[in-house]
């Protein structure tokens, strides 16, 4: 399986997936923290992958997605956006709608 079939493969069995630099418990940079605390602030069950112990999927993904930076969440398999997006739609009140959207809200 290639790069790119893993990826797809792994959007395709999680409904919330956040592709970051460590992990929630422990980030390895200041954006995937940021966004790690605005998804746990709304509530939102996710699936994290570490992008620092899979370097194919570091160097894949953001000419999978047209996105150059980490992290990047990813709701139902579409792109949703890097650390910025996040934390302008937990404030809008919109990330927590979109984790309940997906059942992955945790109560």
């Amino acid at each position: 399986m290639d790069v790119n079939e893993r990826i797809k493969a792994v959007l395709a069995e999680h409904p919330m997936v956040l592709f970051m630099k460590g992990t929630p418990q422990f980030p390895m940079c200041g954006f995937s923290s940021r966004a790690v605390q605005a998804l746990q602030a709304a509530g939102a069950r996710f699936h994290p992958v570490n992008v620092l112990a899979d370097p194919e999927v570091r160097a894949a993904l953001p000419h999978y997605a047209n996105w150059p930076t980490f992290p990047q969440l990813y709701i139902q398999g579409e792109l949703i956006g890097g650390c910025d997006i996040i934390e302008d739609l937990h404030v809008a009140g919109e990330l927590e709608r979109m984790a309940h959207d997906v059942a992955g809200v945790v109560h």
